[in-house]
């Protein structure tokens, strides 16, 4: 393989990626809705890509369990069921409490100024009413602290569950008394990262997110029970094209 050769490997993985994350995006912040036709050609106009790329982001969606793949009928968004929230939230917790005391052992002093400055980031978006802005730096704050953990194999699996979880997120944290009572749940995740106390700090964890998951049950009993499943959520993100120079 020459030098070129690679250089042009390494600009196709660049464009894949981000058209995987785009995409991601959409589905998780609840633009495309639950249950509805994934709009192939439409995105293709809209991100400036061809037929081959997109379906090769839709692959890897379909294997991240966002949109299910039916052979004629093209690519249609996945359900957001209770049942199952019901088997993602108890094992994301297990994960996220052990990666939490892993984490207390390993953290850099560097790592724990940046999960700090991101808390402060977090709660600056909460006083502005910024709710896209707060799902994603609690987002950044949660990964952080997975990978200060050091262990590839809960990191990966940890990933795989929580873009799942992170759709129902966008509709369970939108009441203001769940959305002041998640940031206070922070305070105390922080607290404990800080200090190093792993057996606390997997205890706040796995507290936070069976209170996430309480808040997503409460939300299903809200709505029609024949449905089961959940509305779209927020408002669109940018559709700009994909910058192919990355």
């Amino acid at each position: 393989m020459n030098v070129h050769e690679s250089i042009k490997m390494i600009s196709r993985k660049s464009l894949h990626e981000e058209l995987v994350d785009r995409l991601r995006d959409l589905i998780v912040e609840g633009v495309l809705e639950p249950g509805s036709k994934f709009p192939e050609k439409a995105l293709c106009l809209k991100y400036g890509v061809s037929r081959t790329p997109m379906r090769e982001a839709l692959k890897v969606l379909a294997g991240d369990g966002l949109i299910v793949l039916e052979p004629n009928r093209g690519a249609w968004v996945s359900q957001i069921t209770l049942a199952e929230m019901s088997e993602v939230f108890p094992v994301l917790s297990a994960l996220e409490a052990l990666a939490g005391e892993l984490a207390c052992e390993l953290i850099t002093d560097a790592e724990l100024a940046e999960v700090r400055s991101l808390h402060e980031e977090m709660r600056r978006h909460y006083e502005h009413d910024n709710l896209k802005g707060y799902f994603r730096v609690n987002q950044a704050i949660h990964e952080a602290i997975i990978s200060a953990a050091r262990n590839t194999t809960l990191a990966i699996q940890h990933r795989m569950l929580a873009v799942r979880a992170r759709r129902a997120r966008y509709v369970a944290n939108i009441s203001q008394e769940r959305w002041q009572q998640a940031l206070c749940e922070h305070d105390e995740i922080i607290l404990a990262l800080e200090a190093r106390d792993g057996a606390r700090l997997g205890l706040h964890l796995k507290q936070h997110m069976r209170k996430k998951f309480e808040a997503i049950r409460c939300r299903f009993e809200e709505m029609d029970s024949t449905s089961r499943t959940l509305p779209r959520a927020l408002s669109a993100p940018s559709t700009r094209h994909v910058d192919r120079n990355r």
